[in-house]
């Protein structure tokens, strides 16, 4: 691994001396940069007592689920996968209100609890870092509830210290675009349903595609609202790439397609909470 900051090994260290003191620990996984990071340091440090837990639902991209799978298999960690259906079972979540992720965390934690019970695994973590504090997160309240480990936050790590040590570790996510479920794309109070989340996926894999990996789909009914960052509004909206995106947009199911002018924005449908 490459010499960290003396600042950031004192960080690694507490996050290796706070996991090996729990003895068992079973990751909510999800393969983004912190799950991922997360992960490897609790393999390192436990062996075969760190486990991943990927809960599964419609909201969740294939490709995701994919690369979940694939670093676990290359790195001979033990993974289960759990298939949840929030929209069908967890009370609150299709309804889609400001507190929607307060229950599907709760939700998939509660199955992820269960994984690990049945594994024989004592405790288990979740992802969430320092940055995550000074954010709308209705989703820790769920964590705080289920006695769920926080070990990122305990550790006192940022967003840009995990990339930071990733990339000296030489993890694959280390520059990975920062991940949200599908279900944030939709504006508060708009029921969510499969089909919308299957359109909204489609629309993001075709950007995806075309180059833009930092890229969000909001849907609005019946319009697609399309925020990239700001340096790559030209190519987006370019006519021969235009016109492609518009054409495919519609065959997914949009009637209108837009550009956001601001760019790309993490959390922005947090705004429309009154």
């Amino acid at each position: 691994m490459e010499q960290l900051s003396a600042e950031l090994q004192e960080k690694l260290d507490a996050l290796r001396s706070y996991i090996k003191n729990l003895g068992s620990l079973a990751v909510g996984f999800s393969g983004g940069v912190d799950s991922t990071f997360m992960l490897a340091v609790a393999h390192e440090v436990l062996g075969d007592q760190a486990i991943a837990v990927t809960a599964v639902a419609a909201a969740i991209p294939e490709r995701e689920l994919k690369e979940a799978t694939e670093f676990c298999e290359e790195h001979g960690i033990r993974h289960i996968i759990r298939k949840v259906d929030p929209i069908r079972q967890i009370e609150g979540y299709k309804e889609n209100g400001p507190d929607r992720c307060y229950y599907c965390k709760r939700g998939f934690f509660r199955e992820i609890i269960r994984a690990a019970e049945e594994n024989g695994i004592e405790f288990v973590a979740e992802g969430s870092n320092m940055d995550d504090l000074g954010d709308y997160r209705p989703g820790l309240k769920a964590v705080e509830e289920l006695s769920v480990k926080s070990p990122l936050r305990a550790a006192n790590l940022y967003k840009a210290d995990i990339r930071a040590i990733s990339k000296a570790m030489g993890l694959p996510t280390w520059s990975k675009p920062a991940y949200a479920c599908l279900a944030t794309r939709l504006v508060y109070g708009e029921e969510i349903t499969e089909e919308k989340l299957r359109m909204i996926e489609l629309a993001e894999q075709f950007l995806i595609d075309h180059g833009f990996l930092e890229e969000r789909v909001r849907m609005h009914g019946n319009i697609a609202r399309i925020e990239v960052p700001a340096k790559d509004i030209p190519r987006l909206a370019a006519d021969d790439l235009r016109e492609e995106i518009y054409k495919r947009f519609q065959e997914i199911g949009f009637l209108y397609v837009t550009l956001d002018m601001h760019g790309y924005q993490m959390g922005s449908m947090n705004a429309t909470i009154q």
